[in-house]
This record gives C-alpha cells, sequence and structure tokens, in this order.
C-alpha cells in the first residue's frame, strides 16, 4: 500500500512538471532535464522503499525468531519449577514423617529419663529409710536392749514371747490324695515399668504389635498412673504410622478427653487433625488445627498447625 501511494505521488509529481513545463515559457531542454532529474528521485524514492521493505520483513522474522525461543526457555522454565515444587512438597511429606518419628523417639527418651528420675527418687528414700532403721538398731545394741523386744518382724529375730513349735505340732501327711485340685495362683500383673520400657523399645523398633499389646497392658493395670496418658498416646502414634487412622483419632481423642492436665494434649490435638486430614475429613480437621493455634500459642505444635492451615488456604481464626 505505501508503495503504491509513493508511486502514485511520484506520478502526480511527474504530471505537474510535464504540464508546467508544457504550460511554462522554458526551454525544451530544461524541461527535459527536469524530467529526467524527476524520473531519478522517483526511482531513488522506490528503491529507499524497497530497502525498506526488505529491512521490515528481515526485522519481522528475527522478532518471530526469538519470540519462539521466548516462548520455548518460558515453557522450559515453567516444567523446571514444577519439577522444583514437587520436589519441594516431596522433601516436606518425608520431612514430616521424619519429624514425627524423631519427635516420638526424643519424647520417648524424656520420659524415660523422667521414669529413671522417679526410680532414683524412690530408692533414695528406701535407702533413707534403711539407713534410719539401721542406726536404730545400732542404737538399741549400744543401749544394751534386745531388737527383737522392739522390733517386732524384723528379719531373722522372732517374736519375744514365740517359741519353737515342736515337730508334732505339724499338721500330719495324708498319704491319701486330696481330692480337690490346688487352687491356681492368679499370674501377677506385670511391672509398670517393664510394661512401659518395653511399649517405648518396641515403638522406636516399629515392633508395632508388640508394642499395642504393652501400651494396652499398661492402661489396663495402670490406667491411673502419671505415664497412662503417654502409653494412650502412643497408641494413637501406633495407628497412625500403621494407616489405622480412624483407630488414631478415637486414641487421640481418648488422651483429650481422659487427661485433661497431660502435656500431650498438643501434639494430640495436632495428630488428631492430621489423622482427620488423611480420612478427607477437611472441615473437622480445621477445627482441630485451630484449637492448637488457639489454645497452646508458642508451641513447636502451634507452629506446625498454622503451616498446616497455611497449607490448606483455610484462615487461622
Amino acid at each position: 500500500m505505501r508503495k503504491q501511494t509513493i508511486a502514485l505521488l511520484a506520478a502526480a509529481m511527474l504530471a505537474g512538471a510535464m504540464g508546467g513545463a508544457l504550460l511554462s515559457p522554458a526551454p525544451a531542454g530544461a524541461v527535459a532535464r527536469e524530467i529526467i532529474e524527476l524520473q531519478e528521485s522517483v526511482n531513488q524514492v522506490l528503491a529507499a522503499q524497497q530497502q525498506m521493505q526488505t529491512a521490515m520483513t528481515q526485522n519481522a522474522a528475527v522478532e518471530k525468531t526469538l519470540l519462539d525461543q521466548m516462548a520455548t526457555t518460558v515453557n522450559s522454565f515453567n516444567s523446571n519449577m514444577a519439577t522444583l515444587q514437587k520436589s519441594v512438597q516431596d522433601l516436606q511429606a518425608t520431612s514430616g514423617s521424619r519429624l514425627d518419628s524423631m519427635g516420638t523417639q526424643v519424647q520417648g527418651l524424656a520420659d524415660n529419663v523422667a521414669d529413671l528420675q522417679a526410680r532414683i527418687g524412690k530408692l533414695d528414700q528406701k535407702l533413707a529409710d534403711a539407713q534410719n532403721t539401721l542406726q536404730s538398731i545400732d542404737a538399741r545394741l549400744a543401749s544394751g536392749a534386745p531388737p527383737a523386744s522392739t522390733e517386732p518382724g524384723a528379719p531373722g529375730t522372732p517374736p519375744a514371747d514365740s517359741a519353737p513349735a515342736p515337730s508334732s505340732a505339724a499338721p500330719p501327711m495324708s498319704s491319701a490324695p486330696s481330692s480337690a485340685p490346688p487352687a491356681a495362683m492368679a499370674p501377677a500383673a506385670p511391672s509398670a515399668d517393664v510394661l512401659y520400657s518395653d511399649g517405648l523399645r518396641d515403638l522406636t523398633g516399629k515392633q508395632y504389635t508388640l508394642a499395642t499389646q504393652e501400651f494396652q497392658d499398661y492402661l489396663k493395670y495402670y490406667g491411673a498412673t502419671d505415664l497412662a496418658s503417654n502409653a494412650q498416646f502412643y497408641l494413637g502414634e501406633i495407628y497412625y504410622s500403621q494407616g489405622k487412622f480412624q483407630d488414631a483419632v478415637s486414641a487421640y481423642s481418648k488422651v483429650i478427653e481422659n487427661y485433661p492436665k497431660s502435656f500431650k494434649l498438643a501434639p494430640a490435638h495436632l495428630k488428631k487433625g492430621l489423622a482427620l486430614l488423611e480420612l478427607n475429613q477437611t472441615t473437622n480437621a480445621e477445627r482441630e488445627l485451630r484449637a492448637v493455634v488457639r489454645l497452646f500459642p508458642g508451641t513447636d505444635e502451634e507452629r506446625r498447625a498454622r503451616a498446616k492451615l497455611k497449607e490448606l488456604g483455610a484462615p487461622v481464626a
């Protein structure tokens, strides 16, 4: 279009010049020279216009090439970003699982330390009582008073008013077998320390079946002790690790409902919320996570609950 415009303009100029030359009294040689100069000018304009058209075509090709390269670069960048985002998400999931496992192990060690401290305190008390008893016996011996008369039931000393029983006092042995079998002895309850320590050991070693039985026995025999809430919480941890999220929710709920003063309340609320998320009960899960933020500010559980709510795009308050 531009080329046609320039050609028309040049033709108009040429026609005007020729008309002027015909109308003016100028000599014929001068008119011819002017026509030739005008034709040269038109040719120069047309050549410049052709050069401009060529340059524009080349620039358009270069720009298209650059745009294609930019599109390829952007697509590659987007692909790399997607891969990086997936790697970050996988790393976060793996790190969260490892942190949960490490937290359980550290908490188990802390519980063991607390239990050992309590046992050491009891042993110290027993040792002090034994020392007091020995001092009392030494004092009585030093004063000449027989310890048997003042310490009835002391080990190795019969009561003062007792005499050796004659052998005939023993009941006669019957040669006939008894018709009734002896009463079976009821099995004694396992030691609380042994049950709890074995449960923690098997939980750390991922022997979940043994750990479940040991913590259930602990709750059965020692459900009113200080460590009972820990045993209940660790049952939830076992179920969570096994993917039994509904059982885990029930176990964490028992910690919250039955042990309101337990220091496992914050992790029980947090892990209950995470288990509910695994069950796709998002509304209930968000409620539990917000409870952690509200009830336990400044704790590690509160920070993890905030991060999870942000990840879900849910409001904290």
